[in-house]
């Protein structure tokens, strides 16, 4: 197997004196393991960041051995990472998609969504610049992987307007008339999720609830815990800032 690929950095775990484990998303192959020479090094630390785009040659003798690589640097999210919040939010998001993805399938439209969140993040002067995306990436990831919330119409009418609510069981939506007897038991659906555009704090917060939800319930095991515990500390995060905009 000899593959060369633009990708993302997503999840690095040290192996060996100087080397690393890297897991990689990339726009066709999807999350590819291999390991790197001198990833703890001088050179390659910086370039081993979640987040950082890369250029690089996987090769091994056979499709079931780990791959070696060689990598170099094609967009640098180095500075991003001194700033806490975007730093937990790209932290979050590479640590989701190297734990949920199996290897080796193509996820093109999840490569496209997770460059377009670092994208957003490097490019918002606040994180209510890409709450949104946030949201909409946990979504994608969701009906990637076969948990899709079933957003089109109303569980119980079958109306497909005045969508307000999820069922946390069934992940439907429901209407407004048929959400209010249920207040409090139903997760509130933002609207930016259904139309598109920006989003308030509020809604982005109603967003990362949703998702939560489901994510923590379909796709973060009890063997990924520590990193349902990371997105707990960033939503976290997100409220605190939300009230001292």
């Amino acid at each position: 197997m000899r593959l060369t690929t633009l990708a993302i950095v997503v999840a690095l775990r040290p192996h060996g004196e100087h080397g690393a484990v890297i897991r990689l998303m990339t726009p066709d192959h999807g999350l590819q393991a291999a390991y790197v020479r001198g990833a703890r090094g001088r050179r390659l630390r910086p370039v081993l960041m979640p987040g950082n785009q890369v250029e690089a040659l996987l090769s091994a003798r056979t499709e079931t051995q780990l791959a070696q690589a060689s990598v170099e640097l094609v967009h640098s999210r180095g500075p991003l990472l001194q700033e806490p919040l975007p730093a937990a939010a790209i932290d979050w998001a590479c640590a989701l998609t190297a734990t949920a993805l199996p290897e080796g399938q193509p996820y093109p439209r999840l490569y496209e969504a997770l460059d377009g969140l670092v994208s957003a993040i490097e490019a918002a002067p606040s994180a209510s610049g890409w709450g949104a995306a946030l949201v909409r990436y946990e979504l994608l990831l969701l009906a990637e992987l076969g948990f899709g919330l079933d957003l089109e119409k109303c569980a119980v009418s079958g109306a497909n307007d005045e969508l307000v609510a999820v069922s946390p069981r069934s992940g439907r939506a429901v209407s407004a008339a048929e959400a209010e007897p249920y207040a409090g038991k139903l997760l509130k659906l933002p609207r930016f999720v259904m139309e598109g555009g920006s989003a308030s704090w509020p809604e982005i917060l109603e967003g990362l609830q949703l998702t939560g939800h489901f994510l923590l319930r379909d796709v973060i095991t009890d063997r990924s815990a520590p990193v349902g515990e990371a997105r707990v500390r960033l939503v976290e995060r997100l409220r605190r800032a939300a009230g001292q905009a």
